[in-house]
């Protein structure tokens, strides 16, 4: 079998979202002819513990797990693991004494100056220090397993680092993967970074697009994001658009019996909105008392208490029921009990529109899938391509109160398969066809997705900081006036 080196940086059992595209291509890349050897970080806490995702890793795969040897991330990692333990076993009560003494003033200027201070040491980002150790692995490794290619997936973006150094060492090609839009977002990280900081990750990043073989993103709009962001650094035959997907079959449809209809949400919900859908709930009680008798909405996973909160306050809590974090197998009973899935938009911010990738999840669970999305969102995209209609403005309470509404009256009809995603359609997403896609990129051959370059235009909240000639300095002219125009721009390319 061909031989790939894979840097992924977040790998099971390690089991936050990042986990699970590196995962996904590791199960299936030797069906394709390839056999594996994963650059993994072995972390002193790790944010989210699932040892069942190491069931899913083909026995025959080897996995080096190389020790970030910064002493400062150890210490962080640490004291998140421990405020982890304390927040699971603290009351309401206690959890608001303990956010309150988070934000007193001494506390607040202590973080502000340590989070300044990472801004300006660490290059490209927090898991710099792994960079060293990491390369050192894979360059053995690669020599060991006589690997064809070596493949990166981001972030953290030092993964994409230790991709090129390592290929630069042994002269193997390289790829990079990209799980998130860095530089394009601007994450809790580079938010805290001065801009000549980032000026040289742009610069950074740069370099790496032009060594790499090839360069795959999720979606056309990211990639045309990419090509007009780094003009020159991007040769669009090298582009491959591989969103993410899901691993298996996707599951037969068969309703719960249960006396009021259910809605789920599954993952963390701390980045995402959900006002909007409260006040929907709020007005849709007052109104038509009948509706919400009949609905359930359960929310499981991280953040979920100021969810409750909030249910509290507004007199909701006949309807939402929230859970804290469950493992991955207890995700899928979950998502086999419920009538719908639950799909939110991310917050506004740089690059939101790509964010969120529990979509795929939730396609492989084959449920109707209510979504309350912005209107400029790569996830309605992905609705609309599997033929799901169900979904409504995050910024419109009225038309979220109609379209669970439509769920409702759906399910005392026995009317939900008809609310189904498109099983057909679905396969566009399947795990096998987007490993299919990767060994394209592995090989040196065509993408499966071509990039075409000016098919559709940059996200609004992007089109303002990029001009004809790449970056825009943010707060110029030319920034203020794109931005004003870029809403009606991406509706029209959309």
């Amino acid at each position: 079998m061909k031989s790939v080196v894979m840097i992924a940086y977040i790998f099971p059992p390690e089991g936050n979202a990042g986990t699970y595209r590196p995962l996904r291509f590791v199960r299936h890349l030797p069906a394709q002819g390839w056999h594996p050897v994963v650059i993994a970080n072995a972390p002193h806490s790790y944010e989210r513990y699932d040892p069942t995702l190491l069931n899913l890793v083909p026995p025959e795969t080897e996995i080096l797990s190389v020790r970030n040897p910064d002493r400062w991330a150890a210490f962080q990692q640490g004291r998140d693991r421990r405020s982890r333990e304390i927040n699971a076993v603290s009351s309401t009560e206690a959890l608001d004494q303990i956010q309150a003494s988070e934000r007193r003033l001494l506390r607040s200027v202590a973080r502000g100056v340590a989070h300044k201070i990472e801004g300006i040491v660490y290059h490209p980002d927090q898991a710099m220090f792994w960079i060293r150790p990491a390369t050192a692995a894979a360059v053995e490794a690669s020599n060991r397993s006589g690997a064809e290619v070596i493949w990166a997936t981001g972030g953290p973006w030092s993964s994409l680092v230790v991709g090129r150094e390592a290929a630069l060492c042994t002269g193997r090609p390289y790829i990079l993967d990209f799980r998130d839009s860095w530089t394009l977002e601007c994450d809790d990280f580079q938010a805290t970074q001065p801009e000549w900081a980032r000026r040289r990750n742009r610069r950074l990043l740069s370099r790496l697009f032009n060594d790499a073989q090839a360069v795959v993103f999720r979606y056309m709009a990211e990639a045309e994001s990419y090509w007009r962001a780094y003009p020159g650094a991007l040769a669009p035959e090298k582009i491959h658009l591989i969103p993410n997907g899901y691993d298996g079959s996707v599951a037969r449809f068969e309703v719960p019996r249960r006396d009021r209809c259910t809605l789920l949400y599954t993952g963390s919900v701390r980045e995402y909105s959900y006002d909007t859908l409260l006040e929907a709930l709020v007005s849709l009680k007052k109104t038509e008392p009948t509706i919400t008798s009949r609905l359930r909405l359960v929310f499981v996973g991280e953040g979920c208490d100021a969810v409750a909160k909030s249910a509290v306050s507004l007199g909701l809590t006949d309807v939402i029921e929230t859970t804290g974090v469950v493992s991955f197998g207890q995700v899928n009973q979950l998502q086999s009990e419920a009538h719908a899935l639950l799909l939110l938009g991310w917050k506004p911010a740089r690059g939101h529109e790509f964010r969120g990738s529990k979509i795929f999840g939730y396609l492989k669970a084959g449920r109707p899938i209510i979504g309350v999305l912005p209107d400029y969102d790569e996830n309605r995209k992905i609705l609309r391509s599997v033929g799901v209609s169900t979904y409504a403005n995050i910024e419109s309470p009225s038309e979220i109160a109609a379209t669970l509404r439509q769920l409702v009256n759906a399910w005392r009809e026995d009317n939900l398969p008809s609310l189904l995603p498109d099983p057909a359609a679905c396969e566009r997403y399947s795990a096998e066809r987007q490993t299919q896609a990767l060994v394209c990129a592995l090989e040196g051959q065509p993408p499966k997705d071509a990039f075409k370059p000016g098919s559709c235009p940059v996200p609004p909240s992007l089109a303002g900081l990029i001009g004809p000639e790449g970056w825009v300095r943010p707060g110029s002219t030319v920034a203020r006036a794109k931005a004003a125009v870029s809403r009606r721009e991406f509706h029209v390319g959309s």
